[in-house]
């Protein structure tokens, strides 16, 4: 049976969040290595478990190396990347017949901006030019030519929320072997249009969105195409790559792949206009969710999306709420400082807490507020429906639920956490629909999770580092011209 390498090292890195991410990031969250790989991921809802599958299915031997993984946050120290870097090569076990990785696309450390470019580069120096290598990208990716020239085929999610992960994994994991087969000769073409997609036009489930996935649809039509990729790109990360960028892989036609690429790339291109966003306000927000008859109104703090490796502190959409007398509204806020005050002060007493706004000076002033705590946790809750990340489930950190005399419900954790699961606070005896605003720090990757008890969803154009307009960033290393920034 053919030995084939499964690897994994994944990072969103929010360029403009002033606070790097260190190894310890990574460790802390998820980092494994040989049998602890096939332990942690076998099963999985994540590409790295559709890898393992793909591989069974196709009668492949995986050789696990090692997988690691980290929660959006800053770029990538120089120590902490190589350290990764050289652990991830030192994992892969040649002779290797073909080589799986799982990798985000927009992973940026402060040496290497196409930090994913970069480690393909160093993988496919040491295995040589003729290994089939066969990538996974998130949905977000922003595809460097590099990180095409050290794959023989990229495979990115089709769905946002990344609900299709497991499916990707397993994709590329089949592609491996009928490419091992001797059945196929994947060949890739990339094309990267100078255009930004808005975060709040990216729900594959809707337009203009959708179109952009109907077209690649298509594209996996045509005879000879074995796959395709739209990535939406990662705006929040200044790189030389940023942008969508559209994929094809062929079955040893070049010029069929360049053809599919450029196809898909040109109908977006004429689309453009169709991709920039235009939000209410936090004041016509909160306004709007007191006023609305289908509640619980969500209210997706685009300014502060987790996701995207905001700091999950902003208080803009807290104190708007406050300000209007509105009543009965949820959110979680990273504040340890908080909750270190609450379980000092223990549960069922009352506190007087500055809560939110300790991270930067961008996601609005800590706001105070006088309640009881109504709950201390662990912060560990599990996960069994197919959600956002392929997560099974997650720590916030210790955690505290306190109570207004205005009924609301301030969740404070301790770690960052992307809200992708409602175990997150049920876990802790809140019950979400029954509030009437949920502040909830993402765009669209929580629907998954929030729609099922939302009266209605409503995204917000919240100031922060993960906002919703591209040309609140101060760039300085893109691309020119990139449309809407230039016309």
């Amino acid at each position: 049976m053919p030995r084939v390498g499964v690897l994994g090292f994944l990072h969103e890195s929010n360029t403009f969040l002033p606070v790097a991410t260190t190894y310890e990031h990574f460790a802390s969250t998820s980092l494994t290595s040989g049998e602890a790989l096939l332990e942690r991921w076998r099963g999985a809802h994540h590409e790295l478990g559709g890898l393992l599958a793909g591989c069974e299915e196709a009668g492949l031997t995986v050789v696990p190396g090692m997988a690691t993984f980290a929660v959006p946050s800053g770029t990538i120290t120089a120590e902490a990347y190589e350290r990764i870097a050289a652990e991830l090569l030192a994992s892969i076990q040649l002779p290797l017949d073909g080589l799986l990785v799982a990798l985000h696309g927009a992973t940026a450390s402060a040496e290497y901006p196409d930090a994913d470019g970069e480690v393909l580069r160093r993988i496919r120096q040491l295995t040589g030019p003729d290994l089939p290598i066969i990538v996974t990208l998130d949905l977000h990716a922003n595809v460097s030519p590099a990180t095409a020239e050290h794959s023989t085929a990229i495979v990115a999610y089709r769905s946002n929320p990344h609900l299709d992960q497991f499916e990707r994994g397993r994709e590329a994991a089949l592609l491996m072997g009928r490419t091992l087969a001797g059945e196929v000769k994947p060949v890739q073409a990339l094309e990267t249009p100078p255009m930004l997609i808005h975060i709040s036009k990216q729900h594959t489930a809707a337009q203009p969105a959708r179109g952009l996935y109907a077209d690649l649809e298509t594209v996996l039509t045509w005879p000879g195409i074995l796959s395709a990729s739209v990535t939406m790109g990662f705006y929040y990360a200044d790189v030389p790559e940023m942008g969508m960028a559209f994929l094809a892989v062929a079955d040893g036609d070049e010029t069929l792949a360049r053809r599919a690429a450029q196809w898909m790339a040109q109908r977006a291109w004429e689309r453009r206009a169709d991709y920039v966003g235009e939000l209410p306000t936090p004041a016509e927000a909160i306004t709007h969710a007191r006023q609305s008859a289908k509640k619980p109104v969500v209210l997706m703090d685009v300014g502060d999306n987790v996701g995207a490796g905001s700091p999950g502190d902003s208080t803009i959409l807290l104190a708007e709420a406050i300000r209007q007398g509105a009543r009965q509204t949820m959110v979680i806020l990273y504040d340890p400082e908080s909750v270190e005050q609450c379980v000092a002060a223990g549960i069922r007493q009352t506190v007087k807490l500055n809560v939110g706004g300790k991270t930067d000076t961008l996601h609005g002033a800590p706001v105070a507020i006088n309640g009881t705590v109504r709950t201390l946790s662990d912060g560990i809750f599990v996960e069994t429906q197919i959600r956002h990340g392929g997560w099974g489930g997650g720590d916030q950190g210790i955690t505290a639920v306190v109570e207004t005399p205005e009924g609301h419900t301030i969740v404070l954790t301790s770690r960052r956490m992307a809200p992708m699961s409602l175990e997150q606070v049920i876990s802790l005896g809140v019950h979400p629909e029954r509030k009437d605003i949920l502040i909830v720090k993402g765009v669209v990757a929580p629907r998954a999770a929030y729609e099922p008890v939302a009266g209605e969803i409503l995204l917000v154009d919240t100031a922060g580092v993960t906002s919703d307009n591209p040309k609140a960033f101060p760039y300085q290393h893109r691309r020119r011209p990139l449309y809407p920034l230039e016309g």
